[in-house]
């Protein structure tokens, strides 16, 4: 297969190219979306595949981080493989660069001027969705009495000193009458959740506040998230929540456990990595969290992001620690099957530049799009309260919760 890039000067919506049987993942109105999978590829291939497509002779060569991509998902599991998909067309956005299209055939004549502008109009001009009516049926699917359970589990194993932490997780589905517009979700995602990383790929769907990993050219970043407050609108109890939240024993120590993690794994590969020295705030519309932001230089040649989003997944913020053995106590008492949840999502190239985020935030579309199963969790530690647990994945649901359920 070969390949065609070029700038794009029609204004374009990257929710309108994905719409609901597309892929998606963006932030703040920069990323990328892609239409028509071509090519599902194993994990073992995927990186050689990128690196066998050729660009055509009417490829625009200056055109720099441009080409074709792999949307990809990463399961919560480290034994499973991940998915890769190549999309037919690709919509590039970036911050400071004119937009691009990459169009991928078999041959030249499958990317002349014509194919290119037909694709284009294709993907680009689509209605937006119809408001209808739904009825919905919301439902747990792991019992709440097995969920606080295991987070008493997890408390104790962490007293005793068996495991620093485990994040206990829990599902709840909801049941529509009629199939869900999935490109409606994103349209509300993206109004409520623009500065978080918004993707769909596959059937699976969300907004996510955290960063696993990316990679441009030389530059590695990553930004972990882990203790939580909830958001109430309120500005004067918000403010008191976070301060509550930054003076919190408990999620201090949650939160350290997870930096030190990344930045002990992303090390090895740098030539330097600079973090903030405490955590700061991150606010999204339904919760807030401790965040602290990493950032270095990769050592010459620079790592592919894929081999870091192996590295780190999956974080503490979303296993435990240690690694190995919070994620056997996890199977043994959640009684969840996470899949993808808990895992990483995003894309990358043949140069080996991407994003990932951690697939949090997400709800997993059954194939008639009439259920969708949602995640939360949260990690626990010697101080957790099961019914402060509880309310936190309550809060966490709402993200998704609010872009579905419409009356």
């Amino acid at each position: 297969m070969i390949f065609r890039t070029a700038t794009l000067t029609d204004q374009f919506d990257l929710n309108t190219v994905c719409r609901g049987d597309g892929y998606l993942f963006v932030r703040d109105g920069v990323g990328v979306a892609g239409r028509d999978a071509l090519q599902t590829v194993s994990e073992r291939e995927a990186m050689t595949f990128l690196q066998s497509l050729r660009p055509s002779r009417l490829s625009d060569s200056c055109i720099a981080y441009s080409g074709p991509i792999l949307f990809s998902l990463v399961p919560f599991s480290p034994s499973q493989p991940a998915e890769f998909i190549l999309p037919r067309i690709v919509f590039r956005k970036t911050q400071d660069q004119v937009p691009t299209i990459t169009l991928i055939g078999d041959s030249e004549d499958d990317l002349t001027d014509d194919k290119l502008d037909q694709a284009v109009a294709v993907a680009i001009n689509a209605s937006p969705p119809r408001p209808h009516s739904n009825s919905y049926r919301v439902a747990p699917k792991t019992a709440v009495g097995h969920y606080l359970d295991a987070v008493v589990q997890a408390r104790d194993a962490v007293r005793a000193g068996v495991i620093q932490k485990a994040v206990i997780a829990r599902d709840i589905e909801v049941h529509a009458d009629d199939p869900i517009d999935v490109h409606a979700i994103l349209l509300r995602l993206r109004a409520s959740f623009g500065s978080s990383y918004r993707y769909c790929v596959n059937n699976i769907i969300g907004a996510s506040p955290e960063l696993l990993v990316s990679v441009h050219g030389s530059t590695v970043s990553s930004h972990p998230l882990a203790g939580t407050a909830p958001r109430t609108g309120d500005q004067v109890t918000d403010t008191r929540l976070a301060e509550e939240l930054v003076a919190s024993t408990k999620n201090q120590i949650e939160h350290r456990i997870v930096i030190d993690m990344v930045h002990d794994t992303l090390l090895p590969f740098c030539s330097y990595l600079d973090w903030e020295s405490e955590p700061s705030v991150v606010t999204v519309a339904n919760v807030q969290h401790l965040g602290t932001a990493i950032e270095g230089a990769l050592t010459d040649p620079p790592t592919h992001v894929f081999s870091l989003v192996r590295a780190l997944c999956p974080t503490p913020a979303l296993g435990g620690h240690p690694s190995a053995a919070a994620l056997a106590f996890i199977e043994k008492v959640e009684g969840v099957n996470r899949g993808y949840y808990g895992g990483a999502v995003g894309y990358m190239d043949a140069q080996g530049d991407g994003i990932f985020a951690v697939t949090i935030r997400c709800a997993e579309m059954s194939a008639d799009k009439r259920i969708a199963r949602l995640f939360a969790g949260g990690g626990i530690v010697a101080d957790s309260d099961p019914y402060a647990e509880l309310a936190e994945t309550q809060a966490k649901f709402q993200a998704m919760l609010s872009a579905i359920v419409r009356p």
